[in-house]
């Protein structure tokens, strides 16, 4: 499947998580956003400035707006790509439960020192203690990151299921 071809195929299945997609077509669809995002990156860049000091863009208005209307699409797309190689399209989310488990465990963290600082034990008893829970909480939440952004990838590149599995038959090259 060409690039033209897949770009085509992702938009037109905008939402659709039924089925398989090729590792093709979801690779090429996966580079268009990411250098289209690159190019609305620049195109902002020159439109809004960069702040002098920091470099960083003033606005990100094009590429925000881009990355927002083709999140379903990639989605979708790496939904169909898992199920295409025989996994359950729903793994894709897995990166974003766990970012959004290990955010809740912090907050509810911070929440819980503050709470126990207000009803008047000593800051400085626990300082140590939030330093040692919330250090190691952070490296474990980065350890299982790398190791399910790998898993991740890892699923992404598998061979299709030659013949019709589960989610349908095989899609077209």
């Amino acid at each position: 499947m060409s690039c033209r071809d897949a770009v085509w195929t992702c938009l037109g299945k905008y939402a659709v998580f039924a089925g398989r997609a090729s590792r093709s077509e979801f690779w090429w669809f996966f580079l268009f956003v990411i250098v289209v995002s690159i190019l609305f990156s620049m195109v902002d860049t020159m439109l809004f400035g960069s702040d002098p000091v920091t470099g960083e863009p003033n606005g990100s208005l094009l590429s925000g707006i881009f990355q927002i209307g083709m999140f379903l699409p990639l989605l979708a797309a790496g939904w169909r790509r898992l199920q295409d190689s025989g996994r359950p399209g729903a793994y894709i989310l897995l990166p974003m439960i766990l970012s959004l488990v290990f955010s809740l465990a912090f907050l509810f963290g911070v929440f819980g020192f503050g709470l126990m600082e207000r009803e008047g034990l000593d800051p400085e008893a626990l300082t140590g203690g939030a330093v040692i829970l919330g250090g190691a909480g952070l490296l474990a939440a980065v350890i299982v990151q790398i190791v399910v952004a790998i898993l991740m990838l890892w699923w992404l590149t598998r061979p299709s299921d030659p013949g019709p599995n589960d989610y349908g038959p095989p899609p077209a090259k």
